[in-house]
């Protein structure tokens, strides 16, 4: 993928997320990560008081979100109108859940952003991570966010690997993008728009957008 195709612009739509704001002045989404706990802080005080309710220390759910009494929440978080939190879901703060999206049974959220209509309904960990407009992971699917000699993580591009000077990076998922079953997105994956990853993937680098990812080197482009 080129630089430009790298941009935020080109993987998600930021009329689909109350976050919009996060990514004012950044050129690549990751910029993003290190300053979701921040944004939290500011932003969830200002929201509508007869909309949201805050639900314990640095917690804010919207009024007709349905979050399950087992699931467990740590601040700073906002849970946005219509999502669904189920069963032993584990939310370890510093994240937003979009509105309409599924955050499943015992599914880990970490420092991340889920866009409206996202789902990550079964078995899943999303660490370090953006999940654009829809974005679909299947069952047992998880963003690895810590490269094993723990150093820094970088994104391949056309024109060489751009630095990212994180070291917890997981993935940034386009719109519209559908991960298979039990697939593994290593640190600084990231998916164009409308892209399709087969089950069992080990996914590593970047995938063009409306590809389809059937196995390292062998990516189709959607007809």
């Amino acid at each position: 993928m080129s630089k430009d195709e790298l941009c935020i612009e080109n993987l998600l739509d930021l009329s689909k997320t109350m976050a919009a704001k996060l990514f004012d002045g950044l050129i690549y989404p990751w910029e993003a990560l290190p300053k979701i706990k921040e944004y939290i802080m500011a932003t969830a005080p200002l929201l509508d008081k007869d909309e949201y309710e805050q639900a314990g220390d640095g917690i804010w759910i919207a009024k007709s979100a349905k979050v399950a009494p087992s699931a467990s929440l740590t601040g700073p978080l906002i849970i946005c109108s219509g999502a669904e939190v189920r069963h032993c879901a584990f939310i370890r703060g510093s994240a937003i859940v979009g509105i309409d999206s599924v955050v499943g049974n015992s599914t880990e959220l970490k420092n991340c952003v889920i866009f409206r209509g996202a789902q990550v309904p079964h078995y899943n960990y999303i660490g370090d991570s953006i999940l654009g407009y829809k974005a679909h992971l299947g069952a047992g699917a998880i963003t690895s966010n810590l490269k094993s000699d723990r150093s820094f993580v970088t994104v391949p591009g056309d024109e060489g690997r751009i630095n990212t000077e994180l070291k917890k990076f997981g993935a940034i998922v386009g719109d519209n993008v559908e991960v298979g079953c039990n697939s593994v997105l290593n640190p600084g994956t990231v998916i164009g728009r409308g892209s399709t990853v087969y089950p069992l993937s080990m996914v590593r680098g970047t995938i063009p957008a409306n590809s389809i990812y059937k196995k390292q080197g062998e990516i189709a482009e959607k007809m």
